[in-house]
Protein backbone atom coordinates (compact mmCIF):
# COMPACT_ATOMS: atom_id res chain seq x y z
CA UNK A 1 0.00 0.00 0.00
CA UNK A 2 1.08 3.66 -0.72
CA UNK A 3 0.02 6.67 0.95
CA UNK A 4 -0.24 10.04 -0.66
CA UNK A 5 -0.12 13.06 1.16
CA UNK A 6 -0.69 16.31 -0.44
CA UNK A 7 0.49 19.98 0.89
CA UNK A 8 0.92 23.11 -0.44
CA UNK A 9 -2.07 24.67 -1.30
CA UNK A 10 -3.74 27.80 -0.84
CA UNK A 11 -4.75 30.92 -2.38
CA UNK A 12 -3.38 32.75 -4.36
CA UNK A 13 -4.10 36.06 -6.62
CA UNK A 14 -4.09 35.58 -10.73
CA UNK A 15 -1.31 35.73 -12.27
CA UNK A 16 0.56 33.63 -8.79
CA UNK A 17 2.73 30.61 -8.31
CA UNK A 18 1.98 27.83 -6.20
CA UNK A 19 4.21 24.87 -5.35
CA UNK A 20 2.67 21.63 -4.43
CA UNK A 21 4.09 18.35 -2.71
CA UNK A 22 2.84 15.06 -2.95
CA UNK A 23 4.65 12.64 -0.17
CA UNK A 24 4.23 9.14 -0.52
CA UNK A 25 5.06 6.50 2.87
CA UNK A 26 4.24 2.77 2.97
CA UNK A 27 6.27 1.91 -0.25
CA UNK A 28 8.88 3.17 -2.64
CA UNK A 29 6.60 5.66 -5.88
CA UNK A 30 10.09 5.02 -7.66
CA UNK A 31 8.36 1.59 -9.81
CA UNK A 32 4.95 4.43 -10.16
CA UNK A 33 4.26 6.88 -12.90
CA UNK A 34 2.56 9.51 -10.65
CA UNK A 35 0.62 11.80 -11.86
CA UNK A 36 -1.55 14.95 -10.59
CA UNK A 37 -5.71 15.68 -11.18
CA UNK A 38 -8.18 18.35 -9.94
CA UNK A 39 -11.98 18.80 -9.45
CA UNK A 40 -13.14 21.46 -9.73
CA UNK A 41 -16.73 22.03 -7.78
CA UNK A 42 -19.54 20.69 -9.82
CA UNK A 43 -16.87 19.06 -12.15
CA UNK A 44 -15.36 15.88 -12.87
CA UNK A 45 -12.00 15.07 -11.79
CA UNK A 46 -9.75 16.00 -14.59
CA UNK A 47 -6.18 15.13 -15.40
CA UNK A 48 -3.37 17.64 -15.14
CA UNK A 49 -0.28 15.91 -15.77
CA UNK A 50 2.09 13.11 -15.13
CA UNK A 51 5.67 12.23 -14.83
CA UNK A 52 7.34 8.82 -15.36
CA UNK A 53 8.71 6.47 -13.12
CA UNK A 54 11.77 6.99 -14.17
CA UNK A 55 11.51 10.96 -14.74
CA UNK A 56 12.45 10.68 -18.33
CA UNK A 57 8.65 12.37 -19.49
CA UNK A 58 6.84 14.55 -18.73
CA UNK A 59 2.46 15.03 -19.99
CA UNK A 60 0.56 17.73 -19.43
CA UNK A 61 -3.27 18.64 -20.09
CA UNK A 62 -3.66 21.13 -22.71
CA UNK A 63 -5.56 23.34 -20.37
CA UNK A 64 -2.18 23.58 -17.89
CA UNK A 65 0.59 23.39 -20.76
CA UNK A 66 3.32 26.11 -20.27
CA UNK A 67 2.17 27.02 -17.12
CA UNK A 68 2.83 23.70 -15.15
CA UNK A 69 5.63 21.31 -14.29
CA UNK A 70 6.06 17.89 -12.29
CA UNK A 71 8.74 16.65 -11.36
CA UNK A 72 9.80 14.01 -8.63
CA UNK A 73 12.56 13.07 -6.62
CA UNK A 74 12.83 8.95 -5.26
CA UNK A 75 14.83 9.38 -3.05
CA UNK A 76 12.26 11.68 -1.03
CA UNK A 77 9.19 9.69 -2.17
CA UNK A 78 7.80 12.96 -3.06
CA UNK A 79 6.30 14.26 -6.45
CA UNK A 80 5.96 18.09 -6.91
CA UNK A 81 3.39 20.45 -8.93
CA UNK A 82 4.70 23.59 -9.78
CA UNK A 83 2.16 26.00 -10.90
CA UNK A 84 2.61 29.44 -12.83
CA UNK A 85 0.34 32.25 -13.99
CA UNK A 86 -2.50 30.88 -12.40
CA UNK A 87 -5.99 31.35 -13.36
CA UNK A 88 -9.36 31.28 -11.63
CA UNK A 89 -10.07 28.50 -13.73
CA UNK A 90 -7.79 26.28 -12.29
CA UNK A 91 -9.51 26.64 -8.94
CA UNK A 92 -10.12 23.09 -7.72
CA UNK A 93 -8.68 20.08 -5.25
CA UNK A 94 -5.62 18.71 -6.87
CA UNK A 95 -5.21 15.03 -6.37
CA UNK A 96 -2.00 12.94 -6.22
CA UNK A 97 -2.16 9.64 -7.59
CA UNK A 98 0.24 6.54 -7.95
CA UNK A 99 -0.17 3.76 -10.79
CA UNK A 100 1.67 1.78 -13.33
CA UNK A 101 -0.23 3.77 -15.42
CA UNK A 102 -2.02 7.14 -14.86
CA UNK A 103 -5.86 7.93 -15.24
CA UNK A 104 -9.04 8.11 -13.41
CA UNK A 105 -9.67 4.42 -13.80
CA UNK A 106 -6.30 3.42 -13.39
CA UNK A 107 -4.19 5.02 -10.87
CA UNK A 108 -3.96 2.90 -7.99
CA UNK A 109 -3.19 5.38 -5.28
CA UNK A 110 -4.69 8.27 -4.15
CA UNK A 111 -3.92 11.24 -2.03
CA UNK A 112 -6.87 13.00 -0.02
CA UNK A 113 -6.57 16.23 -2.16
CA UNK A 114 -5.14 19.52 -1.55
CA UNK A 115 -7.43 22.77 -2.08
CA UNK A 116 -5.73 25.54 -4.54
CA UNK A 117 -8.02 28.86 -4.66
CA UNK A 118 -6.92 31.33 -7.28
CA UNK A 119 -9.05 34.98 -6.92
CA UNK A 120 -9.55 37.42 -9.79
Amino acid sequence: QVQLVESGGGLVQTGGSLSLSCAASGRTISNYVMGWFRQAPGKEREFVGSITWDDSSTYYADSVKGRIAISRDNAKNTVYLQMNSLKPEDTAVYYCAAGYTISLKSARYWGQGTQVTVSS
